[in-house]
């Protein structure tokens, strides 16, 4: 099918959704990394409750989930919430419960951990914290070209996984995603570090369907130790490890995680 966008009420709030792919295949549900966008996987186009909300609007039954990086938690806690409709759930270099996870607060930088600092008492204040961290990463996603986005990251980023950004094919349109995410404001990208860097409210004992762990072990973002968290916690959970791999595996993978997800009848 050709890519169509709606945009659908949840509450008060409109969610802007995106489709491609083939109309008669089974469903996905992708959660876009942190800063992004629905234009994430805009590469592939080839190949929680208001998550419910939307896969009613869509008139989708059963669904799978798959999230990139910030976007892993909320495909869990969709599964958790979703009972049964979730078939499945992929976590692609995604972030585990930060507080819980060995290593995973000590490795955040001086303005998240003051923001951290503030969880779980004020959250309203953590956001705004660390929306102060995303205004300079806003500046120059919308202000500068590809090159300028890719030497913000420059730091973090594995020698993998500066190829992949530096590839024609997968770069732009995650640069695209970024840009469209943070054009509004950092204020979704705030709110995402709350929810996953501070207290999970989501019972991962509910989470019954299979999930698929894919993860890099050159990973800067999202290291091995929140897919090993996982996989040790979650009731039917497979870990994939990745040698020479980064955080941004799924470019070289999604066509592989889509069939594991919703295989072909």
């Amino acid at each position: 099918m050709r890519p169509t966008e709606r945009a659908v009420p949840v509450g008060d709030r409109t969610v802007q959704t995106r489709e491609a792919g083939d109309e008669d295949g089974f469903p996905v549900v992708y959660f876009h990394g942190t800063p992004g966008s629905r234009l994430d996987l805009v590469f592939g186009d080839a190949v929680a409750d208001d998550t419910v909300v939307v896969a009613d609007a869509l008139g989708l039954a059963d669904f799978a989930t798959l999230g990139m990086s910030g976007g892993g938690p909320f495909a869990l806690a969709t599964a958790a919430v979703g009972g049964d409709r979730v078939t499945g759930v992929g976590v692609a270099s995604g972030a585990g419960p930060f507080r819980l996870v060995p290593g995973a607060v000590e490795a955040l930088d001086e303005m998240d951990t003051a923001a951290n600092a503030l969880l779980p008492e004020d959250p309203g204040a953590a956001a705004e914290a660390f929306g102060l961290a995303f205004e300079g990463l806003r500046q120059v996603v919308l202000e500068g070209d590809d090159r300028a986005v890719l030497a913000a990251f420059a730091e973090r980023l594995s020698a993998r996984d500066r190829r992949v950004l530096e590839d024609p094919g997968y770069g732009p349109s995650v640069f695209a995603s970024m840009r469209e995410g943070l054009r509004p404001g950092v204020d979704g990208a705030a709110w995402d570090n709350v929810a996953w860097i501070g207290p999970w409210d989501v019972d991962l004992d509910r989470v019954r369907c299979p999930v698929h762990l894919w993860y890099g072990e050159e990973d800067r973002f999202a290291p091995m130790a929140h897919g090993e968290w996982l996989a040790d916690r979650l009731a039917d959970a497979r870990l994939v490890r990745r040698s020479g791999e980064g955080h941004f595996g799924i470019a070289d993978h999604l066509a592989e995680m889509l069939a594991v997800l919703a295989p072909a009848p």
